[in-house]
């Protein structure tokens, strides 16, 4: 079997292992943080750049629609999907505030905002962490690396201990997947 293909699968399931070991339990919070914001008529808005926004499109869409159970939509968006906006912002005034005005505009006290980023550095992420807390939104960042700028930033962060990008957002749609399943087994289930 090529090496390539055993050692990406490999390194996968050790960080897994890993991520299980060290982050189980700051998932399972991270779960309460989106259920109680369920539960109080709150809305849960995601945004990253790359293959973050396609994670951030695909988590809110497995809240709009249904993950694995048939139950109500649950309110949910992410902020990389209106290409009218983003480009609108990032002409008007800068790639920067690509988020941060949807999160001005769109974002209520008791929101959460979920910043991805593998770098935990990027600024556009980071300025609509900051606009979502000056709105009294709750903020959670799916991170790698040392959690960059934005762990001190997020009122909440996980942080996989890697440094491979690849990995790093596996780890990130495997934890999405899971508060995905916690969320609509509370929301079914009431």
């Amino acid at each position: 079997m090529n090496n390539v293909v055993v050692q990406a699968m490999r390194e996968h399931v050790q960080l897994a292992q890993r991520v299980e070991q060290e982050l189980a339990g700051q998932v399972e919070a991270l779960g309460r943080i989106l259920v109680d914001c369920v539960k109080r008529g709150g809305a849960i808005f995601w945004c990253g750049n790359g293959g973050s926004a396609a994670d951030a499109q695909h988590l809110a869409a497995e809240l709009i629609g249904r993950f694995q159970r048939e139950r109500r939509a649950i309110a949910s968006a992410a902020f990389t999907t209106d290409t009218s906006i983003l480009t609108a912002i990032g002409n008007d005034y800068s790639f920067g505030e690509i988020f941060s005005r949807q999160v001005e505009g769109l974002v209520r006290r008791g929101d959460v905002l979920v910043g991805i980023s593998t770098s935990g550095n990027s600024e556009n992420v980071v300025l609509a962490v900051r606009k979502a807390k000056e709105k009294g939104a709750v903020t959670i960042g799916l991170l790698g690396r040392d959690g960059g700028r934005l762990k001190l930033e997020c009122d909440h962060s996980l942080v996989v201990p890697s440094k491979d990008t690849a990995r790093i957002q596996e780890m990130h749609i495997l934890a999405g997947h899971i508060l995905c399943d916690l969320i609509e087994r509370e929301v079914a289930a009431g």
